[in-house]
């Protein structure tokens, strides 16, 4: 994994401190139980929901606090596990290499490179505009390109989404960006596990003894 940065950086949380907070957030759960009727499979979900959006919020915290570079290989990674771009070096040399105002890379969809994905990434604080997205749209239709994805670390205005939606442009935000990065296991690892079990009941029919 190309995650040094997460595992040498420190929140400034230490590890027990983070198990305390989850502790209270589950605590927080299950006195909730007293006053609804939830049953133990909604109380596990909403748990596990509730723990994944923690986790996002640290991995966002670390992504904006790293450097450009990083958000760079951070988008390669990403775009590698996703299937895009064929093989990371590919990929790694597709982006940050171009210089097509408003395109920060280009990718290629399938392995014989016949259609590509235009990106746009930006590690940014303040919500992306409209203007961000015509800026992105005039530089698509420079080149001709009919796929783009817009990649940023914070959000989307209504204007953005909206003017994002009439050409086709892929929006992803902080909060995607990290859900993906849960979903192909960038920058995390499982902690633990749970197995639920029920009961096999053809195993218990009289015909299969």
């Amino acid at each position: 994994m190309q995650f040094e940065s997460f595992s040498n950086y420190k929140l400034g949380i230490s590890k027990e401190n983070q198990e305390i907070q989850q502790e209270k957030n589950i605590d927080r759960i299950l006195l909730q139980k007293s006053d609804d009727q939830r049953t133990p499979d909604e109380i596990i979900i909403e748990t596990t929901e509730l723990l994944k959006e923690s986790l996002k919020s640290d991995l966002l915290k670390l992504v904006k606090e790293n450097n450009p570079a990083f958000f760079e290989r951070l988008v390669v990674d990403l775009l590698v596990a996703m299937r895009y771009g064929g093989s990371h070096q590919d990929a790694a040399q597709a982006i940050g290499k171009t210089s097509d105002g408003g395109i920060d890379g280009i990718i290629s969809e399938d392995r014989l490179g016949l259609d590509k994905i235009y990106i746009q990434a930006k590690r940014w604080e303040n919500t992306v505009g409209r203007p961000d997205i015509q800026q992105f749209k005039g530089a698509l239709a420079d080149q001709v390109a009919k796929k783009g994805v817009f990649i940023t670390t914070s959000t989307f205005s209504k204007e953005a989404k909206e003017s994002a939606g009439k050409s086709g442009i892929v929006l992803i935000d902080g909060d995607k960006l990290t859900s993906l990065m849960i979903e192909f296991g960038l920058g995390v690892q499982v902690e633990r596990s749970f197995h639920i079990y029920k009961i096999d009941q053809d195993r218990f029919d009289e015909e299969n003894f």
